[in-house]
């Protein structure tokens, strides 16, 4: 059966949960049109087999799925989460030694998108953008460069001038809340996710609304009726992709999460308001 047509896409995080070829290609036709491998987690062996998996089925099907490289930038990990570590060494930027590595490997698997961790000016873009064009993913002579998504997740990067200025140096945008709940009030985040848009939208830049937006389904083969209400109006309100992490990555239902949101963005776009969408 055909998957139905739907503009706005879902970015699937792969883990333990989601990396059994047959789940893959359930997921796939389903509704998963992006494979986000979170590079926090996981060996380079594992994430070159799910790239091999992932490419293959879609092959399969006769569609193309893009791989996003999520790379972990400076971070603490606790029992509950992780957040950003302001005191970590980084390089020039935001960019760790692991991320540098880790950039290596997506150049030598030909990743399509890399997503830029904390970024808190433009001036991180530019740096991940000069050291992917030295391993070969941008830049001239590139017949099909790697973008860079740059995930918004601290409160410097979400406002004003310089939530402007990432947009425009970015390809792709992503509105991570997790993070970003950690920096801002819990009941500001509609409205900076809203701002965040509006600015990718201005800019005629994709934007993806990420992190617990079909979360009950870890553990329930059905969404709590806000859930469906999130990922609606993330859609309604212009988002280009919405995304699953815990859902897919380490759930019991991963394909049954995939199948929902699809369902839910469909109804969205059926409605009257209709966003003008941007692909990834």
């Amino acid at each position: 059966m055909p998957t139905p047509h739907k503009r706005a896409q879902i970015v699937a995080t792969i883990g333990p949960a989601s990396k059994d070829p047959a789940v893959l290609k359930a997921m796939i036709e389903n509704g998963m049109d992006v494979a986000r491998l979170n590079f926090s987690w996981g060996t380079y062996e594992e994430h070159a087999a799910r790239i091999a998996d992932i490419r293959r089925i879609a092959e399969s099907l006769g569609k193309h799925v893009p791989i996003i490289q999520d790379l972990s930038g400076p971070r603490i990990q606790e029992k509950s989460g992780h957040e950003f570590d302001s005191t970590a060494r980084t390089t020039d930027s935001i960019l760790t030694s692991k991320d540098l590595k880790d950039l290596d490997f997506g150049a030598a698997q030909n990743v399509e998108y890399v997503a830029m961790s904390y970024v808190g000016d433009a001036r991180d873009i530019e740096r991940l953008r000069k050291e992917m064009a030295a391993r070969g993913m941008c830049g001239n002579g590139v017949s099909n460069p790697a973008k860079i998504i740059a995930k918004i997740e601290r409160a410097k990067a979400a406002t004003g001038d310089n939530l402007d200025a990432i947009v425009a140096a970015a390809d792709a945008v992503m509105v991570a809340r997790g993070d970003l709940g950690n920096e801002i009030p819990l009941e500001h985040i509609p409205y900076v996710q809203l701002d965040i848009i509006k600015a990718a939208k201005r800019a005629k830049k994709p934007v993806i609304t990420a992190t617990q937006m079909m979360l009950s389904m870890v553990s329930s083969a059905t969404p709590t009726r806000a859930e469906v209400s999130d990922v609606a109006f993330a859609v309604i309100e212009g988002s280009d992709a919405v995304m699953l992490s815990e859902e897919s990555a380490q759930g019991k239902y991963p394909v049954e999460t995939v199948a929902m949101m699809q369902k839910i963005i469909l109804e969205a776009e059926r409605h009257e308001y209709k966003p003008v969408i941007h692909s990834l």
